[in-house]
């Protein structure tokens, strides 16, 4: 962009990498678990600019900010070198969709040169990523006007036909196809599973039974962990009081661990940290919140976020 300061460059590409990020946020609210029958109009009301908008206000612990700053000042710093980000991934379907998305955005604006997919080896909560969903995922684009207008077992029940891809849908749709098609075959988004994603237990254990995993995310400039189940891992779903830093609370994946790690979480269980002094209290308070319960209820429905970031890496 000639003309633009960098500072203003800077500014345009951070609006862009939180609100990319934070369709990849509240893509996790369509975790079938919970959502089984998603309307376009259900996907809109998560997903549109207006209701993202809206919704800035209930991602609690909020380190965009800081992301996005490990990610410009290494390109900045060695535009012509390589520079990885992981994402540790959750669930199938449209969340999977929009995580792409957002590979496909760290590609092109230059914030990575490389994109590694960590899917789990099977669907161990039943609607998990596994390394066939990405090729399928890729199957529906190229097939989009079947995969679409092809009637549910719901809409068959109910005798409904589901709307028709305009031509310029499905263009745009083969588009992607092609796109992400080509960055695979390019290397630069790979799929990389391991069997720790679903052992037992926390991912406190990953340097003691898991170190190569640990090596090899060590190379990455920021590792992004999706989803709820993943968070409480990383948090060994503790009950933590919830002002505790989420550095303290990653343990041996927090500081000094040669990690950035960046949560992206709407919350769907009780364990939650990062939040100022007095928030717990007040989400409580609310209607449904849990009140005097004993139970943080505000916490289980996916309608609250938290972005927490920890930079792990030595200083230079």
């Amino acid at each position: 962009m000639q003309g633009v300061s960098e500072a203003d460059k800077r500014a345009a590409e951070e609006v862009l990498f939180r609100e990319m990020c934070e369709i990849c946020l509240w893509g996790n609210a369509t975790d079938l678990s919970l959502l089984t029958n998603l309307s376009y109009d259900d996907i809109q009301a998560l997903q549109g600019a207006d209701s993202r908008k809206k919704n800035e206000s209930k991602i609690l612990a909020n380190d965009f900010p800081a992301a996005f700053d490990v990610l410009w000042k290494a390109q900045t710093s060695n535009p012509k070198g390589d520079r990885r980000v992981d994402i540790v991934l959750d669930n199938a379907g449209f969340e999977l969709f929009v995580d792409l998305v957002l590979a496909g955005y760290l590609l092109e604006s230059g914030l990575a040169t490389q994109i590694v997919l960590h899917p789990k080896n099977i669907p161990w909560f039943v609607s998990d990523v596994v390394p066939k969903d990405f090729s399928e995922l890729l199957t529906a684009l190229v097939n989009a006007k079947q995969f679409y207008e092809t009637p549910s077992p719901d809409e068959t029940a109910s005798n409904t036909t589901p709307a028709a891809l305009s031509a310029d849908e499905e263009k745009s749709l083969k588009s992607l196809f092609e796109h992400w098609s080509t960055l695979y075959a390019e290397g630069k988004i790979i799929m990389r599973a391991n069997p720790f994603w679903t052992e037992g237990g926390s991912f406190w254990r990953m340097p003691k039974t898991a170190p190569e995993l640990l090596k090899d995310l060590k190379e990455s400039e920021l590792v992004i962990f999706k989803g709820d189940l993943n968070y409480r891992k990383l948090t060994a779903d503790g009950m933590w009081d919830p002002t505790t830093r989420f550095s303290t609370a990653i343990g041996p994946l927090g500081l000094k661990s040669g990690l950035r790690v960046l949560t992206l979480r709407t919350c769907k269980a009780d364990v939650v940290v990062g939040l100022p002094a007095g928030k717990d209290e007040e989400l409580r308070a609310m209607e449904g919140g849990g009140g005097d319960s004993g139970a943080r209820k505000w916490a289980w429905s996916g309608k609250w976020a938290v972005v927490s970031f920890c930079d792990g890496k030595p200083s230079a």
